[in-house]
């Protein structure tokens, strides 16, 4: 019989070292794997996280790319509309001058220029506010507007007063003095124009001269604001002497209070002629305005 023995050559302990090793060198694999994956997780995560924020921003950029084309057509939709308004304010502005021509005579002197802004240099405002039916019926909304856009021309001043054409008070009680300037008064003011209806003539030639009479002092400096939409009296030239006869004009040509006017466009309707107690309002306004170092504005619409 032959009889064959297997046996391992070599030292038995540096075998168990290097399985030992072996073993060591796989679990630090592991472990290296492991944190592969877990930066490779991390990774994807913030991957992801960026592509959602990509997203988010070319979501925005399409909208704000909406809101510019749309921005853009009524921008373009805009200066069409100012253009046409600008033609037909034009064509007014030559029907009123004709017509002022007509009613005051070739040898009528306008006694300055127009004056380009609303001086805002007075301490204290007077509203004449024409209250008739016309105004009340059509215009009555705008009017509550546009006072408070030439109350934003003051953000403060030392008084206020408000009458309507024929030169009767809003607040009875203070006739004959100033009402304080405040926020809350301001607001009380418009809010008590919307009922306010006192009889009117459509001339507001008794407001100017009550309030010229009542509130002129040297010391004051004073804007009346005649709102208004017709003039039905007969004499443009003797309301003209007559406002010039009161608001006389100092050493330095100034008159003792401003008188601006808004002319709201009740009367005036497209494609229609200009109403001619209309045009007389535009003239008689314009020319006191002028003569009392203030503004007139024409109104194009009631909206």
């Amino acid at each position: 019989m032959l009889l064959l023995i297997i046996a391992k050559i070599g030292d038995p302990s540096a075998t168990s070292d290097l399985e030992s090793n072996l073993i060591e060198s796989i679990e630090q694999k592991q472990k290296a794997l492991f944190n592969v994956r877990g930066e490779a997780r991390e990774l994807d995560e913030r991957l992801k996280s960026r592509q959602e924020q990509l997203s988010e921003l070319n979501q925005r950029i399409a909208r704000l790319k909406e809101q510019l084309a749309s921005v853009s057509k009524q921008a373009a939709e805009l200066a069409q509309s100012q253009s046409e308004e600008k033609q037909n304010l034009q064509l007014v502005l030559q029907v009123l001058t004709e017509e002022m021509e007509r009613l005051l005579g070739p040898n009528f002197i306008q006694s300055n220029d127009l004056v380009g802004g609303i001086p805002a240099d007075s301490d204290y405002i007077i509203f004449v506010i024409d209250t008739s039916g016309s105004m009340q019926s059509a215009a009555w909304k705008k009017v509550q507007k546009e006072m408070l856009n030439i109350l934003d021309v003051y953000p403060e001043v030392k008084g206020l007063q408000i009458m309507n054409d024929m030169g009767q008070f809003m607040f009875t009680q203070s006739d004959k003095e100033w009402i304080p300037d405040s926020p809350q008064m301001r607001e009380l003011i418009i809010d008590k124009l919307s009922s306010w209806a006192p009889f009117s003539n459509s001339s507001p030639v008794e407001g100017i001269e009550n309030a010229i009479k009542t509130f002129y002092k040297p010391d004051r400096k004073i804007s009346i604001y005649t709102l208004g939409d017709d003039f039905q009296g007969r004499s443009i030239n003797k309301v003209v002497r007559v406002i010039d006869s009161l608001n006389i004009a100092n050493r330095n040509d100034e008159r003792l209070v401003r008188i601006h006017a808004i002319g709201f466009p009740v009367h005036l309707r497209p494609g229609v002629s200009p109403n001619r107690s209309a045009i007389r309002f535009a003239a008689l306004m314009r020319e006191l305005s002028y003569s009392n170092g203030g503004t007139f504005i024409g109104l194009n619409s009631l909206e």
